[in-house]
């Protein structure tokens, strides 16, 4: 309430200084004023605003609520933070905050919510004293209501764990409380060992349940943990290994829980496996009685195993083994009998006998092995909504990585769909089309039989080395991901499936979304969920008839860029106040479906399989496969009505389109309803030729059903007519075209070897009238069926009317006579080898027991190998490993199979694998003599093994690969003798067929395929077992020399080739190619190789780059290389030598190890035969100077002692060394005798020189920060930029990098990859300076490139640089003035925006404070002051709100993100100077012209595009109501001809003028038209006239007498009056500014001046206020 007019003092005898004007009246004055004292109490500045916790466990913990206008209300969480907590903690007397929360932690409110916003310090004494929207307005549900845990409370003895949501303390949703926030667990990877670390930390008992899938409700703040897994014997939650705090990619549909013991909460059984090597595999015990009981295995098999798997979350059963398998279980036994179906989700769901029953013995314990076990099985499909499929990423070493698509093909991704229980693999696609990760690549070149239980059974590189980039990372989609899911969203009575009523699907029934606060960012979730596009219009009318009774959802809160609705805030489910009809409507874009391009798919087996063509400007024409990936294929899927999408094929698949190319580079996110809506080139506009056609595969083809696929009417399942299933019916395939090669293909996918042979004849029967397929194309290697050209569905194009049919490779052995399948194996090819029968599902060998020539006719003969030319024994062909099924087998040579001769009962012998039967049969069907070749070797005598066989070159592998095989290759090449047989692609990893495995040479054979091997193309190995030979050849020690050194035994490399010399390239330059050279020349051990022409630049040809030396070869010739004359390098990259030669005295003998480079290290030298170190006793940098001119290192820096580079091994050699300093080798210097000290190794010497230090700063520098001196740590080794690990990084060793990059002081040492994860090697760890060195290099670490780390590890540094301040690396431009405007930040040089993703007050906070402009006052997003123009630097900024600069908070890497223009933040600060607001010349303090108080002088606002937008604004930071109209035209006079502001441009809804843009700021003419003007509503509750207090008061003076009346009214009135006339004026010219500045506009003042001396009391009342 203001002021009375009347009783205002007199503006020239403020309060406390003006003159009594009732000396007469003593009583009367002192009622006049108390009086006056009423009315200035009344504006005067409220009391602390009272404060309370409710709903709690005390008065310290609970839901805040503030009382205004005598009722309790809340305070919504928006901005709520630990400032704010602080201050209600400290108002109430509570101690110190320990937490605040989010989402109604305590409990949904019922009243007003009174506050929003809240922006504190969190050094204010009350609540009342921070920054906040007006009483009573906010965006707000009591979803969203506040909570304040205080240390005083009892909330502090429950720790950092507690479980919430449940029926007692021991059962509910984990949380965790983290930077004084409580937050939830991911159930990713959550199970009981998890779960039993909770009990045990809360004093709870056992582990009971472990629940997942926020099984006691969602909670609302932060996901602080994921992907947590413990052992089970942590004693805290927190010792078990998980993400970084806050890192996951969950929701809060996924929080996990627990069900402790001490809980009495009865559960379903609860299952374990004991006794095996992870809780995945072990003896089945369940929980019993308060007890684990083992389980019988009576009737035990993988049904069980499958539904103990699954509810354990071990994935599928891999075994089901009994007897004890795992040991027997301690206690009581579980019932005998369990009889599950297979599919139940608990083993109590089984059917089983009752627990008193127990008639099993212990020596019968079932038990189970699982696909998942921690660590290296895990695996996952990701990125495209899912489990099913996606891109296929690995679990290793705590991290999941990608695979690379080298070699990936369908064998391996039915690996992995077994492994994931997602029915059959339907396409493995390369080429990230399932999107780039961002992790580690773990494997590479894959190479899976595709019988692999799990992807890491499967043949690969070592885990980590690939020679891959995230473009190449590999996906599958499975047959499971293309069945539907059940609907959860759906738009009803609308024209289409894309508009109508929003319905959600719960607990199995359908129901409404309420219209409360539904607005378009809610709307654009439903269609993005809905792939409808984007949101065209939203309703809340009932216009699309009424719907069902039940109202799921009500308050829906989205951000709009949620996947799902069901991620939303909202009211818990069914929780509704909604009237009936008033339901949430959406209109997508999808629904417009007339607009859209239409597409088609031509040329594949259906419409929904094809090349894609989109119809433009009356014309067909192609889309180009650049980009081309799963989201654009999804789209085009859907817009066709064709289900999902089962691949997307690149390279014109489907045949080359003949009209234009009218897309390029299409961007889809997936949710777009038509392929027009996704992002692109312009049309027509592209760089692609013929042949690069983009084309899909949707599920709506049918193509996925080749996937069921079957072989019948023959003997076996692999001989018969081909069916598949299609339609619900099996149908046969058209046998025009089928040859071997179709032939193949079905054998492989039903894993029944190779095709025998072919027909498509009615061999196996007339068959069904239905046929199916008409017309299959194959090359031979695909791995399905469905990989293939086909002509689908009943086309019944068939000519010949006859059907496919094929007989593979297993069933043609078991068809030739007997019920045991035969084989020759471990022989050169199928016709030689050691013999072995398949029996009882199990392959096994023959005794040589009487075995002759007559039993290997009939072998060979049942073999159709020919005749027999030898029966040897004695395991000539190497011994089995199964099962011995015959012995004493005595054919008499006519019998037609083994089977047919007399020989012991099947598995009786007396016999061991060394007496194993062979065969050596006529018929190799080798047509003819393979041919061989050496290639990638530096001549045609040395590099990796290639043979040619069926018409192909291809490798042999390294399984027992030796000299004796390497001779046989040297000598049939005429290369001379073998000098060694490298494996494991020593020569590089061959592309082509692996060929030969398991070769096996005497080393007397003339020709290599003498040899004894697996058959042709057989083999379990990939390319990185590539084998290679290095031949004698030609190589001389004459063919390389060391010049421009001290002696022939150092210098630079230099080789003689086409009759020339010339150098070596330094890359990849190590001692291993520096030994093979001293080794060449005879020089003895290599003591350094060097970098850098550190002998002088050479003058000739390069001749050899990226050499690879083991260090074994005898000639550098042996080693690899790139081919003679190619490299990458210059003269400046020449590589060097250093040998021991014992005839020179310049190295003898001497070394320095352990330190970041060969000129660097603690000093060793060489004697007897060993090395040793040295003790530092008196050494001195004499000594140093004499090793770093005997090692050719320059000059020496310094002399460590003490084990500087860390402590030797060996002997202490020498001791009391004491040069003078010009000797030219150590051993010229004055020492003890050999081996005599009194020393240990802690007293090891050590050495720096000059050429271990770059003085060129580019060899270090700092990345992704806001400058160059702050950022990550890089430093250039081995010619490539590699960053430092974290491990003991701290700030000595961050002075160094400051001082050596000349940044000025070290601020910090940053852990954790704080700028952002490198690419490169982390070439340093373990770094640990001084902080007195000039350079990194110089500091002790481990060697260059060994660490144990990754790049969640990189270190950074933040430098002082005196050069660089910090204020000017961020600034606020298009605002009225410095301290408001679009974000934009200095990086590379260049000013760039930052995007609105996750901006928010505390982000804004730290802007304002980094420029000093006060505290934030506002967050505004969407581009309020403008577009950019630059590049956007930063987004998804996450700030506490308490970093000192915005380069604190956590980042994305720059440049990183997913935003354009239109989203540029923006940033409203307090600022430093209030200007102050006012209306003037109206008829009350609500109306009148617009005036603004600048530099002591108040100012006009021009009117140019003032509107009642703008008007909105004014009035309430007046605190007056609603504007009625915005007058124009200097209708309320214009004082004076200079404005202060133009062309505001308001939304309507801002607290504040100054958050509105603004088109000129400063003093100047208005251009365009005059002054603006308001006219605002009356605020309710103004104050009362001056003629009410009058009467009051007359009324008061007639009790005192009539003549003290007449008394008091002669002299009142005249002095009322006057005050009234000053009183009226102020009223006319109130200068408003709202408690606390927050209503005020700021802008900074050019110059002080003082108001008028004769408005003091004004004055004193803004200072008031200020204060």
């Amino acid at each position: 309430m203001g002021m009375p007019g009347c009783l205002r003092p007199s503006p020239s005898y403020p309060w406390g200084r003006n003159r009594p004007t009732c000396t007469r009246a003593k009583s009367a004055g002192i009622l006049l004023l108390m009086a006056c004292l009423w009315g200035f109490a009344s504006s005067a500045p409220p009391h602390p605003l009272q404060v309370r916790l409710v709903n709690g466990p005390s008065n310290c913990s609970g839901r805040i609520e503030v009382l205004h206008n005598e009722t309790w209300g809340t305070v919504c969480d928006d901005s709520w933070g630990f400032s704010e907590g602080q201050v209600v903690c400290r108002q109430l007397g509570c101690g110190a905050v320990l937490s605040i929360s989010h989402g109604a932690r305590y409990g949904e409110g019922t009243g007003q919510i009174w506050l929003d916003e809240v922006n504190c310090t969190g050094t204010e004494a009350d609540l009342s004293e921070c920054q906040a929207r007006p009483w009573g307005e906010h965006n707000c549900h009591h979803v969203e209501d506040a909570s304040v845990e205080c240390s005083d409370s009892s909330i502090s003895e429950l720790g950092l764990l507690q479980l919430l949501n449940g029926p007692n303390r021991c059962a509910g949703r984990v949380e965790v409380l983290h930077n004084h926030m409580w937050g939830t667990i991911c159930d990713d990877g959550w199970d009981l060992a998890d779960a039993a670390v909770v009990c045990r930390q809360l004093g709870c008992g056992t582990a009971l349940s472990a629940t997942s899938g926020a099984h006691f409700g969602r909670g609302h703040d932060t996901i602080w943990l994921d992907e947590v897994n413990c052992t089970g014997t942590e004693a805290t939650i927190f010792e078990c290994k998980a993400s970084a705090w806050g890192d996951n990619n969950c929701f809060h549909g996924e929080d996990a829980g627990v069900v402790c013991s001490a809980s009495k909460v009865f559960v379903t059984a609860q299952v374990r496996l004991m006794n095996g090597s992870s809780h995945c595999d072990g003896r089945v015990e369940v929980f019993h009685n308060d007890t684990w009981v083992a389980v019988c295995d009576d009737g035990w098999d993988f049904a069980e195993a499958r539904v103990v798997c699954r509810q354990l979350g071990c994935g599928t059963a891999l075994a089901a083994p009994g007897r004890s398998h795992f040991g027997e279980g301690p206690g009581q036994m579980w019932p005998d009998s369990v009889n599950c179906m297979g599919t139940e989700t608990a083993l109590t769901a089984c059917q089983m006998r009752p627990w008193e029953n127990n008639t099993c013995h212990r020596g019968r314990v079932a038990g189970v092995v699982c696909s998942v076990n921690p660590g290296d099985n895990q695996i996952r499909l990701v990125n495209y909504g899912s489990r099913c499929a996606g891109r296929v990423e690995v679990f290793h070493n705590n991290h999941w990585g990608t695979v690379c698509d080298d070699g990936w093909d369908l064998l391996d991704a039915s690996v992995v769909c077994r492994q994931l229980d997602c029915g059959m693999a339907l396409s493995a696609p390369g080429g990230a089309q399932f999107g780039r990760g961002t992790n580690v690549i773990w494997l590479d070149e894959t190479n899976c039989t595709g019988f692999e239980t799990t992807l890491s059974d499967c043949k690969a590189k070592p885990w980590g080395i690939n020679n891959c980039y995230h473009g190449e990372d590999a996906g599958v989609v499975c047959s499971d991901s293309i069945i539907p899911e059940t609907a959860h969203l759906r738009l009803t009575n609308g024209s289409n499936h894309c508009d109508g009523r929003v319905e959600v699907f719960h607990n199995d029934e359908w129901g409404t979304v309420c219209d409360h606060g539904w607005d378009k960012r809610d709307a654009e979730v439903v269609c993005r969920q809905l792939g409808c596009g984007t949101v065209l219009s939203t309703s809340s009318a009932a216009h699309f008839n009424a719907g069902p009774l039940r109202t799921w959802l009500d308050n829906m809160s989205c951000t709009g860029t949620e996947t799902a609705l069901n991620k939303c805030r909202a009211r818990p489910w069914g929780e509704s106040s909604c009237s009936h009809g008033k339901y949430a409507t959406v209109v997508c874009s999808g629904s417009a479906v007339s607009s859209f391009s239409p597409v088609r798919l031509v040329d594949g087996p259906g419409r929904c399989a094809g090349r894609v063509e989109v119809l433009h400007d009356k014309q067909w024409g192609t889309v180009c496969d650049d980009s081309w990936d799963f989201l654009d294929a999804r789209v085009v899927c859907r817009q066709l009505d064709c289900g999902v999408v089962i691949s997307a094929p690149w390279r014109a698949h489907f045949g080359q389109g003949q009209g234009p190319i009218w897309l390029n580079e299409v961007n889809c996110t997936g949710t777009e309803a038509a392929l027009s809506e996704c992002k692109a080139k312009d049309w027509g506009f592209h760089g692609c030729e013929l042949g690069e056609d983009a084309s899909v595969v949707c599920s709506g083809s049918g193509i996925s059903d080749l996937a069921s696929l079957r072989l019948v009417n023959g003997s076996t399942e692999c001989a018969g007519r081909v069916e598949v299933f299609h339609d619900q019916r099996w149908g046969a395939v058209c046998g025009d075209g089928w040859d071997l090669a179709e032939g193949h293909v079905v054998c492989r996918q039903l894993g029944c070897g190779p095709a025998r042979s072919v027909t498509h004849s009615f061999q196996f029967g007339e068959g069904p009238s239905l046929i199916w397929v008409d017309a299959v194309e194959c090359t031979g290697l695909e791995g399905a069926l469905f990989e293939c050209k086909v002509k689908l569905w009943g086309a019944q194009s068939c000519k010949s009317n006859r059907y496919a049919s094929v007989t593979c490779s297993m069933a043609a052995d078991s068809e030739l006579g007997s019920s045991e399948v035969l084989r020759l194996v471990n022989g050169p090819h199928s016709c030689s080898g050691r013999v072995e029968v398949f029996h009882n599902q199990q392959w096994g060998t023959v005794c040589d027991d009487s075995w002759d020539l007559n039993d290997a006719k009939v072998v060979c003969k049942q073999l159709d190998c020919g005749t027999a030319i030898s029966a040897p024994g004695s395991s000539l062909f190497g011994q089995g490993s199964g099962p011995i099924w015959l012995d004493g087998v005595s054919c008499l040579g006519t019998e037609a199979t083994l089977s047919e001769c007399p020989a012991k009962p099947l598995g009786q012998h007396g016999c061991n694998h060394v007496e194993d039967a062979s065969v050596t049969c006529s018929g190799s069907g080798i047509s003819s003599i393979p041919k061989l070749r050496l290639v990638d070797g530096l001549n045609e005598c040395a590099g990796r093994v290639e043979v040619f066989y069926n018409h192909e070159w291809g490798t042999v592998c390294d399984d027992s690969w030796d000299m004796n095989d390497a001779m046989v290759v040297c000598r049939q090449l005429g290369c001379g003798m073998a000098l060694s047989a490298p494996g494991s692609a020593r020569f590089g990893w061959g592309s082509n067929r692996i060929w030969l495995d398991d070769v096996s040479c005497t080393g007397t054979e003339t020709d290599f395929s003498e040899c004894k091997a697996k058959s042709w193309g057989i083999h379990n190995c990939h390319h990185g077992e590539d084998a290679g030979v290095v031949c004698s050849g030609n190589m001389s020690s004459g063919d390389l020399r060391l010049v421009n050194g001290p002696n022939r035994c150092a210098g630079r490399v230099e080789v003689l080739h086409n009759q020339q010399w010339g150098t070596v390239c330094d890359d990849g330059w190590d001692l291993n190619d520096a030994t093979v050279v001293c080794q060449q020349l005879g020089c003895g051990r290599a003591e350094s190789a060097f970098l850098g022409a550190h002998f002088g630049q050479g003058s000739g040809p390069i001749w050899l780059d990226d050499v690879s030396c083991v260090g074994t070869e005898d000639a550098l010739s042996q080693c690899r290389a790139r081919p003679w004359g190619q490299n990458n390098c210059n003269h400046r990259e020449d590589a060097g030598v250093v040998c021991s030669d014992p005839r020179s005295s310049s190295t003898a003998d001497l070394r320095l190890v352990n330190g970041p480079n060969p000129c660097s290290g603690r000093v060793e030298v060489f004697h007897d035969q060993q090395w040793g170190t040295v003790c530092d006793d008196s050494w001195d940098l004499n000594d140093a100077k004499v090793v770093c001119k005997q090692l050719g290192c320059g000059t020496a820096i310094s002399a460590p002692s003490r084990a500087y580079f860390g402590q030797g091994q060996d002997p202490i050699w020498l001791d009391r060394v004491a040069c003078i300093g010009t000797e030219t080798a150590l051993s010229e210097c004055r020492t003890k005798p050999w081996g005599q000290h009194s020393c240990s190794h802690v007293e090891d010497a050590s050495v720096v020189c000059s050429d271990s230090v770059t003085t060129n700063v580019t060899t270090l520098r700092l990345v992704n920060g806001p400058h160059r001196c702050a950022g990550r740590v890089e430093i250039f080794h081995n010619q490539q930029w590699g960053t430092v690990c974290d491990d003991g990084w701290n700030l000595n060793d961050a002075t160094v990098v400051c001082r050596q990059l000349g940044c000025g002081r070290a601020e910090s040492a940053f852990l954790g990859a704080h700028f952002g994860q490198g690419s490169g090697p982390i070439w340093l760890d373990d770094v640990s300076c001084v902080g007195t060195e000039d350079a990194l290099s110089q500091c002790r670490a481990r060697p260059w490139g060994q660490n144990n780390c990754n790049h969640r590890e990189d270190a950074g540094v933040v430098c002082s640089d005196s050069n660089v301040t910090v204020e000017a690396q961020v600034r606020l431009v298009k605002g009225p003035n410095r301290c408001a405007g679009r974000v934009e930040v200095l990086h590379n040089q260049q000013w760039g925006t930052v995007c609105d993703d996750n901006w928010d007050l505390k982000s804004a906070k730290v802007v304002c404070k980094q420029l000093g402009c006060g505290t934030a006052v506002s967050a505004p997003s969407g581009a309020h002051f403008g577009q950019g123009s630059d590049p956007i630097w930063l987004d998804d900024v996450d700030c506490k709100g308490t970093e000192a600069s915005l380069s604190q908070c956590h980042l994305k890497g720059w440049g990183l993100h997913n935003c354009n223009h239109e989203e540029d933040a923006g940033v409203v600060c307090s600022g430093t100077y209030p200007l102050q607001l006012r209306v003037k010349d109206g008829p009350g303090p609500c109306a009148g012209r617009v005036e603004v108080l600048y530099n002591a002088t108040w100012h006009s606002v021009c009117d140019t595009s003032w509107s009642l937008l703008e008007a909105e604004v004014v009035c309430r930071q007046l605190g007056c109501g609603p504007a009625q109209s915005a007058p124009i035209g200097a209708q309320f006079g214009q004082e004076n001809s200079r404005h202060l502001l133009e062309g505001l441009n308001c939304r309507g809804t801002e607290s504040f003028l100054l958050e509105c843009q603004q088109s000129k700021t400063g003093l100047g003419l208005c251009r365009h038209g005059s002054a603006a003007g308001v006219v605002c509503t009356e605020p309710k509750g103004s104050s009362q006239s001056c003629s009410v207090l009058i009467a009051l008061l007359a009324l008061t003076m007639m009790l005192s007498g009539v003549l003290l009346w007449l008394y008091l009214k002669r002299r009142c009135i005249r002095t009322a009056g006057q005050a009234s006339d000053h009183g009226h004026r102020m009223d006319l010219g109130t200068s408003v500014m709202p408690f606390h500045s927050v209503g005020a506009i700021y802008l900074p003042a050019k110059t002080e001046s003082h108001e008028d001396p004769n408005d003091e009391m004004a004055q004193l009342m803004k200072e008031d206020v200020a204060l």
